[in-house]
């Protein structure tokens, strides 16, 4: 019942959002899907070349760690997070259309793994070194990386295989809430910009959750990762410069110990693991499940 129940409102969230469209259209790839796949799908550069940007590996080219990328510019540190503060943050213009979304069955019929590449690139009939290929290449190599310790990770193909994951980590019988970012008033502008906090209406701590990250490929995937550690689930209400107004899902990490040195986080606010918190804001096709015993 809690399955069916979680499905409904992650599925309600993703119609809600439009075809998955990049800012402003610069310096970005296409994935395009076989035809009954959905249409174009498009992921920026930045994630072609360094997955997300949300991963504790820190598998990251050196471009990820420039700091006029506005794509990094999600990360902030616990204490720095106060009402009436301003704060730039990057929300991409960047949705998941339901068309993209494969049953389980359709996906598990899909090869997905590095040794495949080959086989996968003429499947969907994308050139060796295109920008398709990079995207996908990247996507399996972070897939296939070993996850940090006390971490569990996962790569879903399909909304079933993410509930799945999410019952082995929380329990079979445990009701869990997903929680992701709203654009209250238009979808984001895709621009990197100021914006003003105006309530933190939820602080959540929660030991155990599931993140759920999309990654660049021709159907959705999403790269899913628990670590029972201390964390903290915050609701952030944002109202940006120019006029849009954000729920914002943010987490923050309270130990990083065990993250890698090169992690871009660590570069953007000048710290090292294990130093401070690290908090991040999640894109609206980005999302979370935590147990509804945590929100009590």
């Amino acid at each position: 019942m809690a399955f069916r129940f979680a499905s409904l409102v992650l599925f309600l969230h993703l119609l809600h959002t439009l075809m998955l469209v990049e800012g402003d259209g610069s310096n970005v790839i296409r994935l395009n899907t076989k035809d009954d796949h959905g249409h174009d799908v498009r992921h920026n550069d930045h994630a072609t070349q360094t997955g997300h940007v949300h991963s504790h590996h820190g598998h990251h080219s050196s471009s990820s760690t420039n700091p006029k990328d506005p794509q990094l510019m999600v990360f902030y540190m616990l204490p720095d997070l106060i009402v009436g503060k301003v704060m730039p943050i990057h929300f991409p213009n960047r949705h998941l259309s339901p068309s993209q979304l494969l049953s389980k069955q359709e996906a598990d019929n899909i090869p997905f793994s590095l040794t495949e590449l080959p086989n996968l690139l003429r499947m969907f009939s994308f050139p060796q070194g295109s920008p398709q290929a990079i995207a996908m290449e990247s996507t399996l190599q972070e897939c296939e990386v070993k996850p940090i310790k006390g971490e569990t990770k996962f790569c879903a193909t399909s909304m079933q295989s993410v509930h799945e994951f999410a019952r082995d980590i929380f329990g079979f019988d445990t009701q869990y809430k997903t929680m992701t970012t709203t654009h209250l008033k238009n979808p984001p502008s895709g621009r990197l910009q100021n914006y003003k906090v105006i309530e933190i209406s939820q602080n959540i701590p929660s030991p155990k959750l599931v993140a759920c990250h999309t990654m660049p490929y021709p159907y959705a995937v999403f790269y899913c990762h628990s670590q029972q550690s201390e964390n903290k689930v915050l609701m952030v209400t944002l109202e940006g410069e120019d006029g849009d107004m954000v729920e914002a899902l943010s987490v923050c990490h309270m130990d990083t110990s065990h993250w890698s040195r090169n992690h871009v986080s660590f570069g953007m606010l000048g710290v090292e693991p294990g130093m401070t918190s690290v908090c991040h804001f999640f894109p609206s096709d980005h999302f979370v499940f935590i147990p509804f015993s945590a929100t009590m």
